[in-house]
């Protein structure tokens, strides 16, 4: 099984908070369309000669709904003939998630991406106070979010995903309460929850710098998440991953490729990709990216994973998830010194009740949710350990 990523970072404005690659150049659409068509033929190349076969594809960005039909067209035909092909194939029940902005879904949109293929949507909300979304810069109101919800809906998507963030400045446990009960009356099947992060380079990191905003204290943050853990699981979500929950049969598969080790590709700036011995990383310029691209060369930075590496990553990946570590597996994978040496380290993590061991699997207890960055750290293995 194989993911296939597609970042497409074209932003009609952006939001102070975010960290990720995007560019408001909307003038290279189409230039960039062109590019990742061209890039899926060069990964397709350079690959192993062996079948592949396409489990989960993911639209992501920025804005991937900025991009017109044609474009969107392009890329989904050249999907098609690219990755069916020579024995590789796209699984007949392949997962197509495709992010988008609220105020981007209309009816017609909605039903474009389902006459494509997207059977997921995953949806920004952040939040439905208005104030706090002209904080954030967003486009949309709360009022869109339904709207969209209701298109998607009725264009026949079954599979929705919102994401939310808490944490704002000054904002009371009391808002945060209404805005998960307003994302639950919505139904959907997937939601994400954040808290609100002031990643350096950003808008808000800088106002935060200045003295403008104050964050939001401890306390009142691992509250809100309590708050969240408890209202999702009574509604019937299934906390899967420290921030994603799901109903029952609705985890989103290409995430939990991320957190369980398969193998992905990424297309687009910025897009990383990922095996189980080496990981991979477009340049962060749509210049550059586009100009490599057409010079038939892949534009990406490569490192080999060795088996401390590959531990680490574990770490810091599976654990976030409700299985957490396979033990059997990762001796088995990794070898009998990290497999000791995660066991010793966790016991102590398990005799205060914060880790415990099911079938074999390691895994983080919710009193170990809240210190889940102190005790993932704690687990990392340095090879000059004595």
């Amino acid at each position: 099984m194989t993911g296939l990523y597609i970042h497409i970072p074209f932003c009609a404005s952006r939001c102070i908070y975010c960290g990720f690659y995007s560019t408001t150049l909307s003038q290279l659409k189409q230039k960039y369309t062109d590019a990742i068509c061209r890039e899926m033929e060069l990964r397709k190349q350079n690959i192993d000669k062996r079948p592949i076969e396409i489990s989960t594809i993911y639209f992501g960005g920025g804005t991937p709904s900025q991009l017109s039909k044609e474009q969107l067209q392009q890329i989904f035909s050249s999907i098609n003939s690219i990755w069916n092909c020579n024995g590789s194939i796209i699984r007949k029940n392949c997962e197509i998630t495709f992010e988008c902005n609220p105020d981007d879904i209309t009816e017609d949109f909605a039903n474009f991406i389902a006459y494509l293929g997207v059977n997921r949507v995953s949806m920004g909300a952040q939040t439905f106070d208005p104030a706090r979304l002209k904080f954030l810069h967003r486009r949309h109101n709360a009022n869109e979010v339904k709207l969209a919800v209701d298109r998607l809906k009725s264009a026949g998507f079954d599979n929705i995903s919102i994401d939310l963030m808490f944490g704002f400045p000054g904002e009371t446990l009391t808002e945060w309460e209404e805005d998960i009960k307003t994302a639950v009356s919505l139904e959907p099947k997937h939601i994400s929850a954040y808290s609100l992060m002031y990643e350096e380079g950003t808008p808000l990191y800088r106002m935060l710098e200045k003295g403008e905003i104050e964050e939001i204290d401890e306390e009142t943050s691992l509250a809100m998440y309590k708050k969240l853990i408890d209202l999702l699981t009574q509604a019937g979500y299934e906390h899967y991953e420290i921030s994603n929950f799901a109903r029952p049969g609705f985890r989103s598969q290409h995430n939990s490729s991320y957190w369980n080790a398969i193998p992905y590709i990424g297309i687009g700036a910025a897009a990383h990709s990922y095996s189980k011995d080496y990981r991979s990383w477009n340049v962060d310029n749509i210049h550059q990216y586009i100009q490599s691209i057409h010079d038939n060369k892949l534009p990406s930075e490569s490192e080999y994973l060795d088996a401390t590496t590959r531990y680490n990553d574990l770490i810091t990946t599976a654990l976030r998830t409700r299985e957490g570590i396979n033990l059997t597996k990762l001796k088995d994978e990794y070898g009998e010194e990290l497999f000791l040496y995660l066991t010793q380290e966790a016991q102590k993590y398990i005799n205060l009740h914060e880790m415990k061991i099911e079938d074999n699997k390691l895994s983080l207890t919710r009193k170990g949710l809240y210190i889940s960055d102190s005790i993932m750290s704690d687990l990392i293995f340095i090879s000059n350990i004595k």
